[in-house]
């Protein structure tokens, strides 16, 4: 029997990246999976693919910022395949870079909102249905700078460390109703846009700074946050884990 065979899953922000990694890898072993993306035809993409590789999987358009899109995206779940089990909560968004005396309130509000309340409104309606369903496991995104600092990034880095408290205090709240909850914190990964954004010199010194001496790869998150989910971390809840390739190791 495939590790996830009978069990629910939500992936937010599962159109691309880390999220679309996540979402295929929980189809191949096993799970009914909801894709969830603010970006409708990147769910659906998605979706399809993991249709076609023989998965399951089912979209549904959201923004992860507001509280009633959380509540229906858990619903459809709960409507289309009879509960929920497993949750991702990965949609997030930065802003430009700007010092904190300059910071522009608006974009403090629109990552905060993502980062930071997307998460907690995802726990607030994941965590009862899971509880109807017979519990679960729940894997909330952060960052590694969710435990360092970076300048000019004070919104995406308070959020990151916030999300990582709201994590240990769900944790405590549900473990032994049956729920672990766990964060992880990826280090620079290794993206179109990234390297899109970058000179060769500014990714050339990026890379540098990581003990291993490259960027992550989206698989190597998703492994991660896969064995975060599966009964073989049935005794991890509440902790935070890393995977930087040694950045934070400085």
């Amino acid at each position: 029997m495939s590790e996830f065979e009978g069990k629910v899953a939500v992936v937010t922000g599962g159109g691309s990246g880390i999220g679309e990694a996540i979402a295929k890898e929980l189809a191949a072993a096993g799970a009914r999976v909801v894709v969830t993306d603010i970006k409708q035809d990147a769910a659906e993409r998605v979706a399809s693919a993991i249709e076609a590789a023989g998965g399951t999987a089912v979209t549904f358009t959201a923004n992860s910022s507001v509280a009633a899109d959380n509540e229906r995206a858990v619903q459809f779940a709960v409507d289309t395949y009879g509960g929920l089990h497993l949750a991702v909560n990965n949609a997030g968004i930065a802003a430009a870079p700007q010092p904190i005396g300059e910071y522009d309130v608006a974009a403090w509000d629109r990552v905060r909102g993502v980062d930071l309340d997307g998460v907690f409104y995802g726990l607030r309606y994941e965590i009862p249905a899971m509880l109807a369903s017979g519990g679960g496991a729940i894997v909330n995104m952060s960052s590694v700078l969710g435990s360092v600092g970076l300048a000019q990034n004070a919104a995406y880095v308070a959020s990151k460390h916030a999300l990582v408290g709201l994590t240990k205090v769900a944790a405590l709240e549900y473990t032994a109703q049956g729920i672990r909850t766990n964060a992880v914190g990826p280090g620079f990964i290794d993206t179109p846009l990234v390297r899109s954004s970058l000179s060769d010199e500014q990714l050339a010194a990026l890379e540098a700074e990581h003990a291993a001496k490259r960027l992550g790869t989206d698989a190597e998150v998703a492994a991660l946050v896969l064995f975060l989910l599966s009964d073989k971390a049935s005794f991890i809840s509440g902790s935070y884990h890393l995977v930087d390739g040694g950045y934070s190791a400085h």
